[in-house]
């Protein structure tokens, strides 16, 4: 092969086209057997909440509320308290209430005890105008007893929806 001399440097022909003489071929191994994963243990209960959910969507399985027996669901945020009379076979909603509306604050601003046990009140009214003698399940959602739902279930067990 021919050399040219360039600059002082002496190259081969095939080095300056890129050609080499001697290939080196590197490989990139990816073996997936040499690849470490971590090591990740998962726990195997469900935590509180996710347990009070999973309860509830089971029960919903079984209880479904109908124009004459609808099922009461409530729910308690940390601050407020909503409860709902549901028929499930025609999907409408009997009565709706909760502590943040003006109707069950009244004048002068009460707190929210008192708001839920005005929405237990005007739950038993609205049942006596649908005549409404018991509902087929109460649904709390999962959630614990607190001051509002107390006071929201002793307005309602004065009717019989719920045992004292």
């Amino acid at each position: 092969m021919a050399q040219v001399n360039a600059l002082g440097l002496q190259f081969k022909n095939s080095a300056v086209f890129g050609i080499h003489l001697k290939s080196f071929i590197c490989f990139q191994t990816q073996s997936r057997s040499l690849t470490r994963k971590p090591f990740v243990i998962e726990a195997r209960a469900n935590t509180r909440k996710e347990s009070a959910k999973i309860r509830n969507r089971r029960m919903l399985k079984k209880f479904n509320g109908t124009a004459k027996h609808p099922r009461l669901s409530v729910f308690c945020s940390d601050k407020q308290l909503y409860a709902m009379l549901v028929d499930d076979e025609n999907k409408k909603c009997l009565f709706y209430g909760s502590t943040l509306q003006k109707s069950f604050r009244q004048n002068p601003p009460c707190s929210t005890v008192e708001a839920a046990q005005h929405v237990g009140e005007a739950l038993v009214k609205t049942c006596v105008d649908l005549n409404i003698n018991e509902i087929s399940s109460y649904d709390r959602n999962g959630y614990g007893r607190g001051q509002r739902l107390d006071a929201f279930e002793i307005a309602i067990s004065s009717y019989g929806f719920l045992p004292r």
